[in-house]
């Protein structure tokens, strides 16, 4: 939409010819930045409640910079998952403020606003340290977004008297994220324990008959515990943009 499109609007607004849930209604579902290689979706959170996330794998670093450069008018935070490290040393160049974190491979622009404030928190747990990763960029986007993500890492089934530990941190949860490989068994443990609503991770962490994560899937897809949802393999973001919605209800 440009400028004079936009004006216009506003014009009748102004004038009384038109109402503010028109005007509101008309605005937001059209504006976007064309930069040729990407549309920007500056109106994402005004639809939606969550900004544009860039997704790093597939664009150049100069690519992944001059989005960035559209993206911060908005005043939104700003996420690039899934960037390696010397990524994120080209990008600091341009946006100092840029911070990394190894574990979730993303890198984070903190923001004037956050799009979520809210007491509740989302409990990410993983059920291997060889699953942080998975359960890390989760957590990472939770907090980006103005969430709150309580940390318990590595209270897998092989050793269960672990979880039992943190009962009561993860019993308060609003959201409960379970990352897990192997054969998948943490989320349905969990659920059969709390009344939050749980989000299952599979990772692709586990030896061959793993199948890279599909053995994980499938166990959750085939829980006994009812009302497990299930994400793709390793989508830690994924499952945060659900916790984060879950949270507004």
């Amino acid at each position: 939409m440009n400028k004079d499109k936009v004006s216009n609007i506003l014009h009748k607004l102004a004038c009384g010819r038109i109402t503010q849930a028109a005007a509101y209604e008309t605005l937001k579902d059209l504006p976007f930045e064309d930069i040729e290689f990407a549309k920007i979706d500056h109106h994402r959170t005004i639809r939606t409640g969550i900004p544009e996330v860039i997704f790093g794998p597939g664009k150049t670093d100069n690519q992944i910079i001059k989005i960035i450069g559209s993206m911060k008018k908005s005043g939104s935070p700003i996420i690039i998952s899934r960037v390696s490290k010397k990524s994120y040393n080209i990008i600091k160049r341009h946006f100092p403020a840029a911070k990394y974190n190894e574990q979730a491979r993303m890198i984070l622009l903190s923001a004037k606003k956050k799009t979520l404030k809210s007491p509740k928190y989302v409990a990410v747990l993983s059920a291997g340290t060889s699953d942080i990763n998975v359960a890390e960029e989760a957590a990472a986007t939770i907090e980006a977004f103005g969430g709150k993500a309580e940390r318990i890492y590595d209270v897998g089934v092989a050793g269960i008297h672990r979880l039992f530990s943190f009962h009561k941190k993860i019993s308060k949860a609003s959201v409960v994220i379970v990352a897990a490989g192997m054969e998948g068994a943490l989320p349905s443990v969990v659920a059969g324990m709390i009344s939050a609503p749980i989000i299952a991770v599979p990772t692709s962490v586990g030896y061959g008959a793993s199948f890279g994560g599909i053995a994980a899937l499938l166990a959750m897809l085939n829980s006994c515990a009812p009302g497990i949802t299930v994400v793709n393999i390793d989508n830690g973001f994924g499952a945060a943009m659900a916790a984060l919605k879950m949270l507004r209800i």
